[in-house]
């Protein structure tokens, strides 16, 4: 299957969702791990910073925990481009579960790769194009000092925190975050400059 490419951060509830995603979707793919959105601040903080570059789509289980979380992201995130994807409400319970759903509904994980592809497009994704440049790698961190060098964890956080990125960012959730905003090319230069 070829997988859409979506330039919106997508939002998810959990990591098996997340995962689903991976396998159609090229692109950022984000949880909201359920209810911890509503008080995870720096999470909060990510999404609008993601979000105001590339906007947002938000896709979440289409029982009342899902529209909750829904609701508190679109609350959160106004005056940024939000789109919302809804899967339809579909009754049984994911493979991996010992029993369904308190409302007996299947979550993202479980609905059919085609009717999440549809939810997507229907929201109005943006499909984007191959971006021109290299891709960001841990060794470019390490190059950079942002990874792996004596004092770099405290150099990492300073500099996320000057373009606006929460300090905490793992090294895999930082290349992909940097990978979906810059170039390789764009942020060597955007580093040599404030050099």
């Amino acid at each position: 299957m070829n997988r859409l490419r979506v330039e919106e951060v997508i939002l998810v509830e959990g990591k098996y969702d997340a995962v689903k995603l991976a396998d159609m979707v090229d692109g950022l793919i984000l949880t909201t791990d359920g209810f911890a959105i509503f008080r995870n601040e720096e999470k909060k903080r990510l999404i609008l910073e993601l979000g105001r570059k590339r906007g947002i789509i938000v896709l979440t289980d289409s029982d009342a925990a899902g529209f909750r979380i829904r609701a508190h992201i679109n609350q959160f995130a106004q005056g940024i481009a939000v789109k919302n994807a809804y899967v339809p409400a579909i009754a049984g319970k994911e493979g991996r579960k010992a029993s369904p759903s308190k409302e007996g509904l299947l979550g993202v994980e479980g609905v059919p790769a085609e009717m999440i592809l549809q939810a997507l497009r229907t929201a109005g994704a943006h499909e984007r194009a191959a971006r021109a440049g290299r891709t960001i790698t841990y060794a470019d961190l390490y190059e950079w000092g942002l990874s792996g060098t004596a004092g770099s964890a405290g150099v990492r956080r300073a500099w996320l925190q000057s373009i606006g990125l929460p300090p905490r960012l793992s090294k895999k959730a930082m290349c992909e975050v940097l990978n979906s905003l810059y170039t390789y090319e764009e942020l060597r230069q955007l580093l040599q400059r404030e050099k």
